[in-house]
């Protein structure tokens, strides 16, 4: 790896520049919640993330090119490691939301609203909207949380027309995604994209897409609106972390402590059954 410049580390992906000019992005097995990075990995979760992401990504491909160039990476980050293209990215978390959760439930129970966008009444935790949503955030810095922003607020920032082509984009990705995952019985409730301009100025999805670590994806057979909804992300980490057993204080600002093994299999299983779910292969 002497011939690749470390670039920068997220929570969970390192970013390195290659040889030629293109980015190699490293998906580690790095699990982060309420924003912290904790010190337990989660096995195989770096390659869950990038395999789902090419399949998704294929699966977009009409709707919104993709900053993959190729897999052919370093062997020791097989399975994990992309080689991607350079893209200028907007400073917008583009989120489509089509159940309500997290923090668009808070804003609606406080206002009535997602983002602004007014909501009819009457709904509850994990209740499907009308429509889907386009709800933005603006991108927060490591162990600071993204804030929920109007289309208004979006478009001040970067323009009138490129917020309008961000939210049908983010739309139509949302809503091909809904019913794929919807015939293989489970509900997208929401996702997050990283969106930027390639070097011919044309709109291409970057970083991941529709995995456990983006996206909200609940059992189909389990939903009933007016709860929290079971899902194939890292809830069993959050309930830990926040259980009386952690013996940690969300509001103290200190570092949580190490998973237990038991939270760290349950969480890699429902990150395998969402991939094998999804895409109807066995993973290995």
């Amino acid at each position: 790896m002497t011939e690749y410049t470390h670039l920068h580390s997220g929570k969970v992906r390192d970013l390195y520049e290659a040889p030629d000019g293109l980015l190699l992005m490293v998906a580690s097995d790095r699990i982060s919640a309420y924003d912290f990075v904790l010190s337990t990995p989660i096995p195989d979760k770096g390659r869950i993330l990038t395999q789902l992401s090419l399949w998704w990504f294929e699966r977009l491909a009409d709707i919104v090119p993709h900053h993959v160039v190729s897999t052919d990476v370093p062997p020791e980050y097989a399975g994990r490691a992309l080689l991607c293209r350079r893209l200028a990215m907007y400073p917008v978390e583009c989120v489509a939301r089509g159940y309500l959760a997290g923090s668009g439930l808070a804003e609606y129970l406080a206002a009535g609203t997602v983002c602004g966008v007014p909501l009819p009444a009457g709904l509850v935790d994990g209740s499907a909207l009308p429509e889907p949503v386009f709800t933005p955030a603006t991108k927060a810095a490591m162990g600071e949380h993204d804030e929920n922003v109007t289309f208004e607020q979006v478009a001040s920032t970067v323009g009138a027309g490129a917020a309008t082509e961000l939210r049908d984009t983010t739309l139509a990705v949302y809503r091909r995604a809904r019913d794929i995952a919807a015939e293989r019985g489970i509900v997208v409730a929401d996702t997050k994209l990283e969106l930027g301009r390639d070097a011919e100025g044309r709109l291409v999805l970057g970083d991941e897409v529709l995995t456990p670590d983006s996206s909200r994806f609940w059992p189909a057979e389990q939903w009933q609106p007016g709860r929290p909804q079971p899902s194939y992300d890292k809830q069993f980490v959050r309930d830990w972390l926040t259980s009386p057993a952690s013996g940690w204080d969300r509001a103290s600002g200190e570092q949580p402590p190490p998973l237990p093994d038991d939270v760290v299999e349950r969480t890699r299983t429902k990150y395998v059954e969402a991939y094998e779910r999804l895409t109807g292969r066995t993973f290995a």
